[in-house]
C-alpha cells in the first residue's frame, strides 16, 4: 500500500459501508445556467463521454449534460456489460477496436476503476458453414491487426473447460471464434466514472431536467426548452439511447430508426463457472452469457421483434434465453432467476449507428446504436466531441452519418456482432 494512501481498520470500513457521509458525492448536482457552449441532452454513457471529451480534449469551458432522470438510470445501467470488436466490416471493426482499446485504459483515463475484465468473447458455431463465416470474419479482423482465433472443438475444450462441446444438442457445437481481449466492464462504473471526470473538468451535470423542445432562430438552434426553463446553447447534442426516434419526431425530422426491447436477466450467485463471455445460436434464438463479479450468470438474447418503449420484461423471452443457457450448460438448470429486465434499443435499417448533424448546422445526433451501444461509449464520446467542437467528422465515424441512407451507402452488419453475417 502506498504511504500516501489512507489506512482504515476493518471495523472502520465496515461502519463506512452504512455511513452515507463517509462516501462523498462523485459529482456536483448542478442547476442550469442561462447559457452554455454545448448542451448535451442525455446523461447516459454516450452523452457523458461526449461531454468529458469536449472539456478535456477541446477545452470547452461551458458544457452541460441534461438528464431527464438520474445518471445511470437508462441503458448505460441496463445492459449485459460486454465489450468487443469482433465485427466483419472495416467501418465497424475499426470503430469498435478503437473503443475496446480505450476501454482497456479507461480506469487510468478517468482515475476510476471501471473493472475491465479481458476474459474473452467466444461466438460458438453450430455447423461447418458457420465456421467458414467465422473464419471470414476472423481473417478480416486479423488483417486489420485485431486479435481473433478460430477454435475447433478441442480448442474450445482447452479455452472453456466448463463447456463440453461433444454433448448431444439439437444444435451442435463444432467450434467458435474467440477474441481474447473482449470481455466485460462494470456498466454503472462507466457512468459514474465519466460523470465524475466530466464534473471535475467543469461540466455541469443537471439531473431531473427533461428537454421538451429545441429553440431556433434564423435557421439555427439557440438552445433547448426544459422542464426547468429555457437553456441557451451555441450547440446541442442529442444522445438519448433508445429514444432517438422520439427526438426525430420532436424536431419533425424522420429518422430510419425504431425502438425495440432487449431482454436480459441474472441468476442467483454461484461459485465461478463461466470463465468467458459466450454466445450460442440455437435455431432462430440466441443466448449470450457471462458471470458477474458477484457470481450471478448474466444472460441476454435477441430483440423482442416489435417496437416498444415499455421496458416490460416478457415471460416467453425469459424462457427462450433460459432454454439456451441450459442447453449450453446443463449444470445451471436448477438456478433461480433473481432479476429480469428490458432495455430500450435503437434499431436502424442497416443495424449501424447515426452520428452526425441533425437538421441544423449546430445540432448533432449520437444515437441509433442497435446492439453496439455500451461497447461503443469511449470511441463514440471522443469522436462525437471532435465533430461537435470542430465541425468535421473524424474518419472513424464518417460512415455513420445519417445521410448515408439517402445516398444508399448502407453499413449492413445487422447490428449484431455475435451473429455471423449471413449473405
Amino acid at each position: 500500500m502506498s504511504e500516501l494512501a489512507p489506512r482504515y481498520s476493518a471495523a472502520a470500513l465496515l461502519r463506512a459501508r452504512f455511513d452515507r457521509h463517509f462516501w462523498g458525492p462523485l459529482w456536483r448536482r448542478a442547476t442550469p445556467r442561462d447559457a452554455y457552449d454545448v448542451v448535451v441532452v442525455g446523461g447516459g454513457g454516450h452523452g457523458l463521454a461526449t461531454a468529458f471529451h469536449l472539456a478535456r480534449d477541446h477545452g470547452l469551458k461551458r458544457v452541460a449534460v441534461v438528464e431527464r432522470k438520474v445518471i445511470g438510470y437508462g441503458n448505460v445501467g441496463r445492459n449485459t456489460t460486454i465489450v468487443r470488436s469482433n465485427y466483419l466490416l472495416p467501418d465497424n471493426f475499426h470503430f469498435y477496436e478503437d473503443s475496446l482499446r480505450r476501454y482497456e485504459n479507461l480506469s487510468q483515463t478517468l482515475n476510476f476503476n471501471v473493472m475491465y475484465s479481458s476474459r474473452g468473447v467466444v461466438d460458438l458455431a453450430n455447423s461447418d458453414d458457420e465456421m467458414v463465416m467465422y473464419a471470414r470474419r476472423g481473417n478480416a479482423m486479423r488483417l486489420a491487426g485485431i486479435d481473433a482465433e478460430l477454435l475447433d472443438r478441442d480448442g474450445l475444450r482447452r479455452f472453456m473447460p466448463e463447456l463440453d462441446p461433444s454433448l448431444p444438442r439439437r444444435y451442435p457445437i463444432v467450434g467458435g471464434l474467440l477474441q481474447r481481449r473482449g470481455g466485460t466492464v462494470r456498466h454503472d462504473a462507466v457512468a459514474w466514472g465519466y460523470a465524475r471526470a466530466a464534473a471535475a473538468l467543469g461540466v455541469d451535470i443537471i439531473e431531473e431536467c427533461e428537454v421538451t423542445g429545441l429553440s431556433t432562430a434564423a435557421g439555427s438552434a439557440t438552445g433547448v426548452e426544459t422542464s426547468r426553463g429555457a437553456i441557451r446553447a451555441e450547440r446541442v447534442v442529442f444522445a438519448v439511447a433508445g429514444h432517438t426516434g422520439a427526438i426525430g419526431r420532436m424536431l419533425g425530422i424522420p429518422l430510419p430508426v425504431e425502438t425495440h426491447l432487449l431482454q436480459a436477466m441474472v441468476t442467483e450467485p454461484i461459485k465461478p463457472l463461466v470463465s468467458t463471455v459466450v454466445s450460442y445460436m440455437y435455431g432462430h434464438a440466441e443466448v449470450y452469457m457471462s458471470q458477474s463479479d458477484r457470481g450471478g450468470l448474466v444472460m441476454g438474447g435477441v430483440l423482442d421483434g416489435f417496437p416498444s418503449y415499455t421496458r416490460e420484461p416478457l415471460w416467453h423471452r425469459l424462457e427462450e434465453v433460459v432454454q439456451g443457457a441450459v442447453a449450453l450448460f446443463p449444470q445451471v438448470a436448477g438456478l433461480r432467476i433473481l432479476r429480469h429486465w428490458a432495455g430500450t434499443n435503437d434499431q436502424t435499417m442497416d443495424g449501424s449507428p447515426l452520428v452526425g448533424r441533425l437538421g441544423y448546422d449546430n445540432v448533432f445526433l449520437n444515437g441509433g446504436w442497435c446492439y453496439g451501444g455500451f461497447k461503443a461509449i469511449p470511441a463514440s464520446g471522443a469522436a462525437c466531441a471532435t465533430l461537435v467542437a470542430t465541425g468535421q467528422a473524424p474518419d472513424l465515424i464518417r460512415s455513420f452519418a445519417p445521410e448515408r441512407f439517402a445516398a444508399g451507402r448502407m453499413l449492413d452488419e445487422k447490428g449484431a456482432g455475435p451473429f455471423p453475417l449471413r449473405q
